[in-house]
């Protein structure tokens, strides 16, 4: 054997992967413990988006329904990617983002602060922020108007002593009320009108007994349920006051600035169908400008949300549900109402409207009912877990239950009797 070959083999035993050597070194106790801080180190993120998860109960249930129905009735891929609607998510993905970064800019603190310094009770409070959303969700939708005024409500609760749930439940009721004006105050009203062909006049006046009736009852409910207090600041005001221990949170123009400015242009965008370049647009800004906005977004809800739509998007075209709808007469007037009402408890009031419409010419008729059927469970309308989420609080869907549901009891027999005693 040739000196070199044998110089190559004991050197190769002491470098190769496999040699004896290197495993020892592999196992010995420091490098063990290194591999041990290694793998707690990937675990932890895991363990947490795990834990995350368990506590997302919408998202469990919606995915669990979304996987047994398409194993108990397989569609094609197609069926899959309609149901999901990546125009709403892309769309609800740039307004995520654009409030994240303004409330990121402290500008939403500012503006609360300044608001419990002119505000002489909660009742007027109340009325103020009920009347902001009935109005907004008028012109802008009512998600987008819950995207601005329910970070505001909560950045008023850090400075006041303030109901924020009570709050936030009550501007979910009213964009729903709101909405219910408007052609173009909520997805089923805009895909009604359009193919109803109405005027936007003629269909605000056939809309307008049934919103009517929504805003006088939650106008009164609003009077009723938050007292005359004058408003108790909550220690973060004494940060505004000179000369005080601790100062305001600094804000920051600059992301202010882009961030409403981008905020305007989704609005636009989205009104105009172009939910993908308003969601381009402001996921290179901001993964360019500032990346921690993009990690402070809520990324489950959007889960939540696409889970929510193939579950419920399939629950609508399953056959037992499309033969209930196919023996219904809707041609009467009252199964038109109560079916889309109770429909919309079940497969959310889009859906509901998207389904129906194949069975009926009064589309206003039709968006009355599914407009009733935004309040109610949570599930009624998507503006109602838009609230809730944005809110934050645990336990908040069973609150927001005991307020929606008698509301919807009292409401619905009194908009059916409205429409009817002024047609």
């Amino acid at each position: 054997m040739r000196p070199w070959r044998v110089c190559r083999s004991a050197s190769s035993e002491k470098t190769r992967p496999d040699g004896i050597g290197d495993w020892r070194r592999w196992t010995s106790p420091a490098t063990t413990r290194l591999r041990t801080v290694a793998s707690e180190v990937l675990r932890a993120p895991l363990r947490r988006w795990f834990a995350a998860l368990l506590q997302e109960r919408l998202l469990l249930i919606f995915g669990l329904l979304a996987l047994v129905l398409g194993v108990v009735d397989p569609r094609p891929w197609s069926h899959y990617r309609g149901w999901l609607d990546l125009s709403t998510l892309l769309g609800l993905v740039a307004l995520l983002v654009s409030i994240e970064a303004i409330r990121s800019s402290g500008y939403v603190q500012q503006a609360a602060r300044a608001l419990t310094r002119r505000m002489h009770s909660l009742r007027e409070l109340a009325l103020l922020l009920v009347s902001a959303a009935a109005l907004l969700s008028m012109l802008l939708t009512n998600d987008v108007s819950l995207f601005l005024l329910v970070p505001l409500t909560v950045a008023l609760g850090a400075e006041a002593e303030i109901p924020v749930l009570r709050l936030v439940i009550f501007e979910a009721l009213a964009v729903n009320a709101g909405s219910t004006l408007s052609p173009i105050g909520n997805p089923q009203n805009l895909l009604l009108w359009q193919r109803s062909g109405l005027s936007m006049v003629e269909f605000l006046a056939a809309m307008a007994p049934a919103f009517l009736v929504m805003a006088a009852l939650l106008l009164a409910l609003t009077w009723f349920a938050f007292p005359v207090r004058a408003l108790r600041l909550g220690a973060s005001d004494a940060a505004s006051v000179p000369g005080s221990a601790r100062d305001p949170e600094p804000t920051r123009p600059m992301l202010g600035a882009v961030a409403g400015l981008l905020l305007a242009a989704t609005v636009v965008l989205l009104q105009e169908g172009r939910a993908s370049l308003a969601c381009g647009v402001v996921l290179v800004v901001f993964a360019l400008a500032d990346r921690n906005v993009l990690k402070r977004v809520d990324w489950l809800l959007l889960a939540t949300f696409a889970t929510m739509f193939l579950g419920l998007g399939h629950l609508a075209q399953w056959p037992p549900v499309q033969a209930l709808v196919q023996a219904l007469d809707w041609k009467q007037a009252w199964v038109m109402f109560l079916g889309g009402t109770l429909l919309s408890q079940v497969i959310s009031n889009v859906p509901t409207a998207v389904l129906l419409s194949h069975y009926t010419t009064d589309y206003t008729a039709l968006a009355v009912a599914v407009n009733v059927g935004g309040f109610g469970l949570g599930i009624g309308s998507l503006a109602n877990l838009i609230a809730l989420r944005l809110e934050g609080s645990q336990g908040a869907l069973a609150v927001f239950h005991r307020t929606s549901v008698p509301f919807l009891l009292v409401c619905a027999p009194l908009v059916w009797l409205a429409q009817h005693a002024l047609a």
